[in-house]
């Protein structure tokens, strides 16, 4: 078989457009706060953006600050363990060594939550946002 990329990227492109508009639909929002770790509906993105992954595009993310009940400063996470001043071990997050990304820190709607993993330790939450911190404003 032959497949065009760009065509099975667009399909992509289109199932993900479909979910996102049925997550924007969500009336409901969960509670959450500062310290827990979330499956979020990171979607597709562009470029060396961080996306999620399977039918879902989910990926867990560190709930670095909560704003409000609508938003919050998310941290990605990954399981690859390339190691560089922008990323930080984090532990075992779900059952697999994790990875935080601190380049990858933005502001997600809370309508993303998919499902709650875990709640960090203080001790590793606070040297995750000094660090997170320094890679992005020092």
């Amino acid at each position: 078989m032959n497949y065009d990329i760009s065509t099975i990227l667009s399909q992509e492109l289109d199932w993900w457009n479909l979910q996102k508009q049925r997550i924007n639909a969500r009336k409901e929002r969960v509670y959450f706060r500062d310290r827990e770790v979330w499956w979020v509906h990171l979607g597709l993105n562009i470029g060396f953006e961080m996306n999620g992954k399977g039918i879902e595009h989910l990926r867990p993310v560190i709930v670095l600050k909560k704003y409000n009940m609508y938003s919050f400063l998310a941290l990605p996470l990954s399981t690859s363990s390339k190691t560089n001043n922008y990323r930080i071990s984090v532990g075992i997050i779900d059952g697999k060594n994790a990875t935080a990304n601190l380049s990858q820190i933005r502001n997600i709607d809370s309508k993303r939550l998919a499902k709650r993993i875990c709640e960090l330790d203080l001790i590793i939450f606070d040297e995750i946002k000094k660090k997170a911190s320094e890679a992005n404003f020092n």
